[in-house]
């Protein structure tokens, strides 16, 4: 992002590097911003059909005596319904808040939801399981610890024959990885990551998904650079999740997104990029996005946000989030980039939306900033044009990201401030002139074009 100065230019070495430091300080704004969006969104599963039949059923804050009676109905009643009508109602009763303290306050209570959660009976099992979810999309930290005892148990049955079970299950750990270090403590020398490794080989989409979301929780935690992403990266795990993100009839949408998070957050922790890449990472992104854009191509306008934008909007930036995560630094997958000829793709995709768009040109910086030789690449072709036609926009994020790669353009391409001055570049500037957070930038760039 461009330093708000007066007057001309600095040096070239000076004025790239700075806008080098200026995106890269932004970028990591938004990718904290975004960390945060994500850590406060636990996922919160509940059966549609069983909410449906229960909503005669009023859900009421219960005190301690009433969760004590369905405790031990839970655990002595004289029939299965019974015990499971107790279990029911205490569920309900958790999705409360002042419901949560209580029950985490009153002694063995963890202890006995535990031994329903392994008892062997299954309808006993899954209500017990579904109560302890409800306890884990808790925003209060006591309630999230008090669930430890648990975690062990959970992780076993990531094993079991019911796909219904092993999603709750990891849906559960997922919303208690992220919010408890002392439940990550204990379950990685248990043996998480070869579970999650052996549920990726699930021929059930939901499964897959919840173990995305649960992986993608383990994956932000601080220590995770150090003591969770090298067993990731160990594992097998990376190489299905790369075979899940190949575009094709069987790619689904939900399980894709899932992946991509888990890629985001091991491709930011700079570990062992160049692993991903042997396994096919740039490839596989480099396709996964050259089929959004030939859907893109194909697609009328009038069709366009049905397909993209309403039904999953999250693929593609986040598949553009990888690809400048990979880019960023590193030369050799700018190379790769333009070896997969996936410049004029990329551009296709700038018509999707604002914020494809801003992603589109933050990647194509990525490129231009590192030298006359890839820029020599990148023109000529469309890029001018579709630059023009970005400068046309009214989005600020969209025209200041344009600019920013016009800047580097006219620095290493010799010709290009002349291309763009014969198309009416100029006229396209002036549009921008009044805007306070753009002045600085058109000006400069109207210096440089002008004058060299």
């Amino acid at each position: 992002m461009w330093s708000r100065q007066r007057g001309r230019l600095k040096p070239l070495c000076c004025g790239v590097e700075e806008l080098r430091c200026r995106r890269r300080e932004r970028e990591a704004a938004l990718r904290k911003a975004r960390r945060e969006q994500q850590l406060v969104s636990k996922r919160l599963l509940r059966d549609e059909t069983l909410e449906e039949a229960e909503e005669g059923c009023v859900a009421t804050i219960f005190g301690e005596a009433e969760i004590q009676q369905f405790l031990r109905l839970a655990q002595r009643g004289t029939e299965e319904k019974e015990r499971e009508r107790a279990l029911v109602s205490l569920r309900r009763g958790l999705q409360h808040p002042e419901t949560q303290q209580t029950f985490i306050r009153l002694e063995g209570s963890i202890r006995t939801l535990v031994g329903l959660l392994t008892s062997n009976q299954a309808l006993l099992q899954l209500e017990a399981a579904r109560c302890l979810h409800e306890l884990s999309h808790s925003e209060q930290s006591a309630v999230v610890e008090a669930c430890l005892p648990a975690t062990s148990y959970l992780l076993t049955y990531l094993s079991g024959h019911s796909s219904d079970f092993i999603e709750l299950c990891l849906y559960t750990l997922g919303n208690l990885i992220v919010e408890s270090e002392a439940v990550r403590r204990q379950l990685l020398p248990q043996g998480i990551v070869p579970a999650l490794a052996a549920c990726i080989q699930s021929p059930h989409l939901t499964v897959l998904e919840a173990l995305g979301y649960a992986l993608s929780q383990l994956l932000q935690a601080k220590e995770a650079p150090e003591k969770i992403i090298p067993s990731v990266l160990g594992s097998t795990l990376p190489q299905h999740m790369l075979q899940l993100l190949q575009p094709g009839p069987k790619l689904n949408l939900g399980v894709a997104v899932e992946f991509a998070w888990c890629l985001h957050y091991i491709i930011c922790s700079q570990v062992n990029n160049a692993l991903l890449i042997t396994q096919g990472a740039l490839s596989t992104l480099g396709l996964l996005l050259l089929d959004l854009a030939g859907a893109v191509q194909r697609t009328e306008d009038a069709g366009l946000e049905l397909f993209l934008l309403q039904k999953q909007p999250s693929l593609l930036p986040e598949g553009l989030w990888l690809l400048n995560n990979l880019t960023a630094n590193s030369p050799s997958f700018c190379t790769s980039l333009l070896s997969l000829d996936l410049i004029e793709p990329l551009l296709h995709l700038l018509s999707v939306s604002n914020v494809v768009s801003v992603l589109v040109l933050t990647v194509l910086c990525n490129v231009a900033e590192k030298g006359p030789a890839y820029c020599q690449r990148l023109w000529p072709g469309p890029l001018l044009s579709s630059l023009l036609d970005m400068l046309a926009f009214s989005d600020t994020e969209v025209v200041g990201q344009s600019l920013e790669l016009l800047q580097l353009l006219f620095l290493y391409q010799p010709g290009a401030a002349q291309a763009f001055l014969q198309q009416s570049g100029l006229q396209a500037l002036q549009r921008h002139e009044e805007v306070a957070q753009l002045q600085d930038r058109v000006h400069a760039l109207q210096q440089t074009a002008l004058h060299g």
